[in-house]
């Protein structure tokens, strides 16, 4: 059970990434019955259906069958919710003149390492034991 689940979780965060969402899904009957009815309209095989609605004759043909709009709307993957197109950034440009001050170096010591013994119990026995010259 918990492999099917798994696998079906899976799935779902792949066609999410890919941007295909459970309304996509559920509207592929209409994208059947539409490129049935285009089989039969036009003559439209397959690719030419999906060049028509999603691809280079896209602008063309919705120029041109104005009447199938509700159709068109109807299909899956003609969602448009991409909400980084509308978000606006704003640069806000500072301009008044701040002083810098450059800190001043209290001392200059050559070395900066020095070792400070613990004063905890924990390190005086067991494995946090500091290092002892020989």
């Amino acid at each position: 059970m918990s492999n099917l689940f798994s696998i079906s979780l899976s799935l779902f965060i792949l066609l999410q990434s890919f941007g295909i969402s459970v309304a996509d899904v559920a509207q592929m009957d209409e994208f059947i019955e539409h490129a049935q009815y285009h089989s039969e309209q036009y003559g439209d095989n397959v690719f030419v259906f999906i060049s028509k609605h999603y691809g280079e004759l896209k602008a063309d043909h919705d120029k041109e069958h104005q009447e199938e709009k509700e159709d068109h709307e109807e299909l899956p993957f003609n969602h448009n919710n991409c909400s980084h197109i509308a978000s606006v950034t704003v640069f806000v440009l500072h301009t008044q003149k701040q002083d810098y001050h450059i800190p001043e170096l209290l001392e200059l010591r050559k070395d900066h390492f020095f070792y400070q013994e613990p004063s905890s119990s924990i390190h005086s026995e067991g494995p946090f034991q500091p290092p002892r010259f020989s």
